[in-house]
């Protein structure tokens, strides 16, 4: 039976960090990460946007805000000393509604606080930044320091340099049963691992493996689905920057915007529609019957008791699905797009969204729990990505070694 000092359960963007770092800590440690899929990256570290958000929107107090604009800052130097794909193209944030418009005040003053450089927009200034934008109040701001970065790229490089440093990999590993008294897992191809220490870093299956711990019970996964569409070459819109709307902070989604790729392709999305299946990427595929009763009563709920605006948030994402409402969404920062410049495209994510049980409601902040001998990163949605390398020191300092 092999021994490891670390076992983590997850080859996402963040379990490949924290190995990385804990290895670069501990050159002498055995650590082995376990995938259950062929390759690492087929799910949330693959399908993200790409975006290395500023931190702008995040309370100054939150784990969110104390590690974003650091790794915007360290993955931005990543690309650049690896030659990856990287474009510091900016963001523009506009108020869709006047009622939005105070927000601009609220997200200037967090930015100042989480030390993000934001320029205010007057009407002339948006227009000579942005011509193709609409802001109801007329003003905008501009966070120069938003880049586009390739997630696929970044994610074989980290995979690349875990490898050269022995850590091991296995992938289509998946784990059928825990001894947690043991310090034993038994994994699909009916081998057995003991460790010291184990990261459970699953994403959409965290609350899964961490129940098995008995950590985190007061939490389960309420999988939201960001479906994309591509702006067409022929709809004469150019787009100089990211554009996006003020959001609602109340809820841990950011609206429909626009994302250009490294490649120059355009996409407006995503949505926040519900995903009746951890893996319900398209239609019926991952659907139970038990997932989609589970889901399904907690919408219910959520609806019912309308927390922090819910029943609003479910009947606008909801309509989204559909185009002519997505494109309506869409042109409340692109006042010019049609519905025919919207082209069907194959990009889809869906976000690793804790609930809480007890209080009700949607974790908006990173949500770490320790465990016996093990630790559970319940909660690693956006800005997870961005936010990898100060995130797994940040995990690291305060549940491994702590």
């Amino acid at each position: 039976m092999a021994s490891v000092d670390y076992l983590i359960v997850g080859a996402g963007i963040v379990g490949l960090s924290i190995a990385k770092e804990l290895k670069a800590r501990k050159p002498n440690s055995k650590i082995v990460v376990l995938e259950k899929e062929p390759v690492p990256g087929l799910h949330s570290s693959g399908r993200n946007s790409g975006v290395l958000h500023s931190g702008i929107y995040y309370p100054p107090e939150s784990i969110k805000a104390k590690v974003c604009r650091q790794g915007s800052l360290e993955m931005s130097a990543y690309c650049k000393e690896r030659k990856l794909p990287l474009n510091q193209i900016g963001k523009i944030l506009v108020p869709v509604n006047t009622e939005d418009a105070p927000m601009l005040d609220l997200l200037e003053d967090r930015a100042q606080k989480n030390g993000v450089l934001v320029h205010r927009l007057d009407k002339k200034a948006l227009i000579k930044e942005e011509p193709e934008a609409r802001s109801a109040s007329g003003e905008a701001l501009f966070v120069p320091g938003t880049s586009i970065a390739d997630s696929s790229a970044v994610m074989k490089s980290i995979l690349s340099d875990c490898l050269k440093v022995g850590i091991e990999v296995k992938c289509s590993s998946r784990i059928t049963l825990i001894d947690t008294s043991e310090k034993k897992v038994k994994l699909s191809d009916t081998s057995h691992l003991t460790y010291g220490h184990l990261i459970n870093a699953s994403g959409l299956h965290a609350d899964s493996v961490a129940h098995q711990f008995g950590v985190g019970e007061r939490y389960t996964l309420l999988p939201f689905k960001g479906i994309y569409w591509k702006l067409s070459p022929d709809s004469g819109i150019k787009i100089n920057h990211l554009i996006y709307p003020v959001p609602d902070l109340r809820v841990p989604f950011l609206g429909v915007h626009t994302t250009t790729s490294v490649d120059g392709d355009v996409y407006l999305g995503p949505t926040a529609v519900p995903a009746f299946g951890r893996e319900n990427y398209r239609g019926f595929e991952d659907v139970t019957v038990s997932e989609l009763l589970r889901i399904s009563k907690l919408l219910i709920k959520q609806t019912f008791f309308d927390r922090d605006g819910f029943r609003r948030l479910a009947w606008q994402e909801g309509r989204r699905y559909f185009k002519p409402w997505f494109t309506e969404a869409a042109r409340g920062i692109l006042p010019r797009l049609k519905s025919k410049h919207l082209l069907a495209c194959s990009k889809v994510g869906i976000r690793a969204q804790m609930y809480d049980r007890k209080s009700e409601k949607l974790v908006n902040d990173f949500l770490v729990e320790k465990g016996n001998n093990s630790t559970h990163i319940l909660n690693a949605i956006s800005p997870a990505w961005t936010s990898a390398f100060p995130f797994a020191r940040f995990v690291i300092d305060n549940y491994i070694e702590r």
